[in-house]
């Protein structure tokens, strides 16, 4: 018999006698009754599931998740996992997970793993780390099998470390670091990204530490051992269970290359500083000839003045003809000599072969 059908009868019996109020209040309970059957059947399922695993979830409950908004098949679910596996988790927990944003069901697999693998997880260190956004289940399956990282990462487009020897010698190196997760750092710990640049950094400075590259080809497992003695997993989510290299390489010799290259800088300099230094010696080069053009210039400004000297000498009487004469001698033995020599030919005075005939004439 349907709502319906039920409304149709008690309008039937209005015409027998009954009231009216009676008839609303019977088709108000007849209303709620469906309801709440269609509700019951609705988690009959979850229930009967709930009942059979003793999970203690009833039909109240799975009625008020409903009305909270809850997903009452995600916490039946979760909430039946941890009774067969013997973990003990509370329904509301469940719940307050759930509304907060969580994912119960990973949060139970995760307490059922630790569970079987004995290493101690608690509820709220399990649902803190879910909330977290990290993925709790994976943090307890590689805290029971250690996981293996490469270094570095061959996702960010470089597959070899490069390092240099004190001998200047380049060497590629690739490490692999098996790290196990630390569920007590999960929360507020460093990621795998951090282990990588640690673990990257230690390498090349191990490699850069070594005297000659013969010494880290022979003993590459020095470099585990410097890298392992730093205790690079401080304030990280892993623990480093063991530093592995896996290949080295020799690459270029960068000693020799930078020599090379400072010796060419350095040549280069030297050439700067010589045709700097020519420059300099040509300036003044330029600046000597000019200076001697310049004194020439004064000389002949200055053997201008003995003609006008020796005619002022005999106009004054202080000079004779016979004086001139022995100059004009002297002068000319001195422009003989000169020619024997091999020397041009010159005076003290004037020219030789043109005489103050002027002054002399004056005189």
């Amino acid at each position: 018999m349907t709502t319906h059908h039920v409304i149709f009868w008690l309008l039937a019996q209005q015409g027998m006698g009954w009231s009216t109020p009676l008839i609303v209040l019977g088709v108000l309970l007849v209303i709620v009754g469906v309801f709440i059957l269609a509700l019951v059947l609705k988690f009959l399922n979850l229930y009967i599931q709930s009942l059979t695993t003793r999970a203690g979830i009833g039909m109240l409950d799975l009625i008020g998740m409903w009305l909270r908004k809850v997903n009452p098949h995600e916490i039946v679910r979760a909430k039946i996992m941890a009774v067969q596996a013997g973990v003990p988790v509370e329904t509301r927990q469940l719940e307050a997970h759930y509304l907060a944003g969580g994912r119960p069901l990973m949060v139970v697999r995760a307490l059922i793993a630790a569970h079987r693998a004995s290493i101690p997880l608690t509820w709220n260190r399990a649902a803190a780390i879910d909330l977290a956004g990290r993925d709790v289940l994976e943090a307890v399956q590689t805290s029971v099998y250690p996981k293996v990282i490469d270094c570095p990462d061959p996702s960010k487009g470089k597959a070899m470390l490069e390092a240099v020897a004190k001998n200047g010698i380049q060497l590629r190196a690739k490490a692999r670091v098996t790290v196990r997760a630390n569920l007590d750092r999960l929360i507020g710990g460093a990621t795998e990204e951090t282990i990588i640049a640690r673990v990257g950094e230690g390498v090349v400075s191990a490699i850069g530490s070594a005297e000659t590259h013969y010494e880290v080809l022979e003993n590459p497992d020095r470099i585990s051992k410097a890298v392992l003695a730093k205790g690079l997993d401080a304030q990280t989510a892993f623990e480093i269970v063991s530093i592995d290299i896996a290949d080295v390489d020799v690459g270029e010799n960068i000693g020799a290359r930078l020599q090379a290259e400072q010796a060419e800088a350095d040549m280069r300099t030297a050439r700067a500083q010589a045709e700097a230094a020519r420059a300099r010696a040509v300036a003044r080069e330029q600046e000597m000839k000019a200076l001697i053009a310049e004194n020439r210039a004064k000389v002949v400004l200055a053997e201008a003045e003995i003609p006008k000297a020796i005619a002022e000498a005999l106009r004054a009487g202080r000079l004779g003809v016979l004086d001139y004469y022995a100059l004009r001698n002297i002068q000319a033995d001195t422009a003989m000599r000169s020619a024997i020599a091999g020397g041009p030919a010159g005076g003290t005075g004037a020219d030789s072969s043109q005489p103050l005939t002027g002054d002399r004439q004056e005189s």
